[in-house]
């Protein structure tokens, strides 16, 4: 690992907890402290290269307290690039070859300790959230010895929650991998004694469908899911693989911090934890189905009641939330259908290891219900092929409408030959 630095830092903060703890990045073994860190403008917009150059950069946080928004390149468009200059931020190139400053348009003094975060997009273009390292950091109890994987892309929300967890907590160990690593993740993650991992439930999907067998090698005895809907199908797969690990899913976003943490291995969370409330935890309620959240974790300026814009639905007692508001209602001739139940639906096929479910437009209905899926490969070694045969597209379709009323079963189902996944690690659902 290479990170370039001028040379030491002087600190102006405590050192954090945790900051003995090893870090691995590209096959390299660290401690926090041993991190470079790089003299980086105050405030900066940080476009990190490669996971070492972000912990580079969260590790001069730590240290100095600087104003900060992280981000890799991929993320940060000409035009955020000026949006964040015009805000002040001097937007810098972190690489092997050391620090890129250029100077802000309007340039203006630092807000100490603030951190900032790209929202993921999925609303339309990303906004900046306001943090600490403080309201980011909700792991408070003390935890067993772990070392985590971290396969998130740096500056995100869910990143951050890794990154503070190993900061904040003595150790809790931490082993980042790069883009170019997420194919082969499992060998990586056994080779460094990871019996952690976090990630979305795409994340999980691609490695199943890609290698179960390697994933089974990894001894893992925490598996947290989050960042998209989280459905029966995946924790049972999970469950499958590993029958004695703890899998947990969390509800999280930038605006209102972890809100919701689930341990019992079903999906949803149960419909009496709505409206209660305790000091420092989240008030979870819906309106209109949508999940509202009042939580102490949130970012600045979103005190109160945050509307989600995420779709939920009670069944059985359990609250499930199916996905976004505008995107998860298909109207069909005046009936509402939610993609995230019919997608539910369709990934709890013995076959199908992960679904897109959409609306299209139809004579007379006005909107009809289609879907995409990925199926399971018969040879574990071998790639799902779309011309596989088993099961065809009216098989899936009977199966979806032994489970599912007229109006919500697909009409169309296209077979893909790999799980679509981006840079977030979830799919565009």
């Amino acid at each position: 690992m290479t990170v370039a630095t001028p040379g030491p830092v002087a600190a102006t903060h405590p050192e954090p907890a945790g900051v003995d703890n090893r870090v691995v990045v590209g096959g390299v073994a660290l401690t926090w402290r041993e991190l470079p860190t790089p003299a980086l403008p105050d405030p900066a917009a940080v476009l990190a290269h490669s996971a070492a150059h972000a912990l580079a950069a969260a590790r001069q946080h730590a240290v100095r307290g600087t104003e900060l928004l992280l981000s890799t390149a991929s993320r940060v468009d000409a035009a955020m690039r000026a949006d964040l200059s015009e805000a002040g931020f001097a937007v810098t190139v972190l690489d092997d070859d050391g620090t890129h400053p250029s100077a802000p348009a309007r340039p203006r003094a630092a807000d100490p300790g603030r951190l900032w975060l790209l929202t993921s997009g999925s609303t339309g273009r990303p906004k900046r959230v306001g943090h600490t390292l403080d309201t980011l950091t909700t792991v408070r109890a003390d935890q067993p010895e772990r070392t985590w994987l971290c396969p998130y892309a740096p500056g995100t929300y869910a990143w951050w929650q890794v990154v503070t967890l190993s900061l904040t907590q003595p150790g809790q160990h931490l082993v980042v991998v790069e883009p170019d690593e997420l194919d082969d993740w499992p060998a990586v993650a056994a080779a460094h004694g990871v019996d952690a991992a976090s990630g979305t439930p795409t994340f999980w999907r691609r490695t199943l469908y890609r290698d179960a067998a390697a994933l089974a090698r990894v001894p893992l005895r925490q598996i947290t899911l989050g960042g998209e809907p989280v459905d029966q199908a995946i924790l049972d797969q999970l469950r499958d693989v590993f029958p004695t690990a703890r899998i947990s899913w969390i509800y999280a976003s930038s605006e209102v911090g972890a809100s919701i943490v689930v341990h019992d291995g079903r999906a949803g969370f149960p419909v009496d934890w709505l409206d209660r409330q305790a000091p420092g935890r989240p008030t979870l309620s819906v309106r209109d189905d949508e999940l509202v959240v009042t939580s102490p974790f949130h970012g600045a300026g979103l005190a109160g009641p945050v509307r989600t814009g995420d779709r939920v639905q009670v069944v059985d007692g359990r609250v499930l939330i199916t996905g976004r508001l505008d995107s998860d209602e298909i109207n069909v001739g005046g009936s509402k259908v939610s993609a995230g139940v019919v997608r539910g639906v369709l990934t709890g096929h013995p076959t199908v290891a992960w679904a897109r479910v959409t609306g299209r437009r139809a004579p007379v209905l006005g909107r009809m219900v289609v879907a995409e899926v990925v199926l399971t490969p018969a040879d574990p070694s071998e790639p799902a092929s779309a011309d596989a045969g088993v099961p065809d597209e009216a098989a899936l379709v009977r199966w979806c409408a032994d489970r599912l009323p007229d109006h919500a079963v697909p009409r169309r189902i296209r077979v893909l030959t790999e799980i679509p996944v981006k840079e977030t690690l979830k799919s565009d659902v």
